[in-house]
């Protein structure tokens, strides 16, 4: 914004007293008279200068968002078929997360564990990813998340276009986002969980596996308290979107997604569930990192063969990137 700035010679100016902590300064003659044109100059920069606002460098990262690469990548993953944790389809799309992170300028670190389950003894791989590649004194302090397995059935194709897809979709596609800001990207931990899906149903000791072992880790080091939040992603795809926030949600998180979800005019797509969810995101703020769970709970084909790609969208995947994206910038990483 440009102004226009008159300034009136007077040669006895009234001058305010300027205190500087308990410095108090008072000024005479010439020097008076040059001080009221300063400091004038000073008052009328300072209401000129730009407000704060969630622009990086002049870009407002949710518009970079694209729901159509984040189908992209929904897509690759279910191309690959059923991927339940230690099968050779789960193993590929590791592979492909962390090609596509790579790519961005993400390094990744594979945190791999043996639980039982109720299937026997299954290997584990979470997938964390820090920014820049190889940055050893990084010290990301939000945390956002994902998994990447799909439910195991026996008598059923199951291929989780949402439960298991569309989260990773998005993730990615932030990855992407963020990396161009690579000030914001460095405060940021992506992880992509595996073992989330129950085998029988969701106990201590079934389901999550990949969040309950990486909160164990994390307060086994005394890291806890260097995340200040995070945001789980979890079936955002859906062409009919309401997210149904948990009502476990961090309150603070919850009105930062709220009012960046107005200020998008996509406020309409978020609300809350009727009921308890656990997921992902339980073991975190059970561990004292308080994170939110965008899922759209309301979902007809959950857990059902008819979890494809037809019934989820690029603007559904948009709107929820785009909402995350601009709490990221204007609450979470400032």
């Amino acid at each position: 914004m440009r102004s226009r700035l008159l300034v009136l010679a007077s040669p006895e100016p009234v001058l305010p007293k300027v205190r500087f902590d308990r410095l108090e300064v008072r000024l005479r003659g010439e020097a008076r008279s040059r001080f009221s044109v300063v400091f004038t100059l000073a008052i009328v920069l300072a209401a000129c200068s730009p407000a704060t606002t969630a622009e990086h460098n002049g870009i407002k990262i949710w518009e970079e968002f694209s729901g159509d690469d984040a189908l992209r990548h929904v897509q690759a993953l279910v191309d690959l078929g059923p991927r339940p944790p230690g099968s050779e389809a789960l193993q590929q799309a590791r592979a492909y997360l962390a090609k596509e992170l790579d790519g961005f300028g993400w390094g990744v670190t594979r945190q791999s564990f043996t639980d039982d389950t109720p299937e026997g003894k299954i290997t584990f791989v979470n997938l964390i990813a820090t920014f820049p590649a190889g940055a050893s004194q990084a010290i990301p302090s939000f945390l956002l998340c994902s998994h990447y397995d799909t439910k195991l059935f026996a008598n059923a194709r199951f291929v989780g276009a949402n439960d298991g897809g569309s989260s990773n979709g998005v993730l990615l596609e932030m990855a992407r986002v963020l990396s161009k800001q690579p000030k914001l990207a460095a405060r940021v931990q992506l992880v992509f969980f595996d073992g989330e899906e129950a085998y029988v149903s969701f106990t201590d000791t079934d389901g999550l596996y990949g969040s309950r072992y990486f909160a164990k880790q994390l307060a086994a080091a005394g890291k806890t308290k260097q995340f200040k939040g995070g945001i789980l992603f979890d079936m955002v795809g859906d062409k009919s979107l309401t997210v149904t926030l948990p009502p476990d949600s961090p309150p603070t998180i919850t009105r930062g997604i709220f009012a960046a979800a107005e200020a998008l005019n996509v406020r309409r797509h978020f609300t809350y569930a009727s009921g308890a969810i656990t997921d992902d995101h339980t073991p975190l703020n059970a561990a004292g990192i308080p994170t939110i769970d965008l899922i759209d709970f309301e979902y007809p084909a959950w857990h059902t063969p008819d979890d494809t790609m037809d019934k989820i969208s690029a603007e559904s995947l948009d709107i929820v990137g785009s909402v995350a994206a601009r709490y990221l910038a204007d609450e979470a990483l400032k």
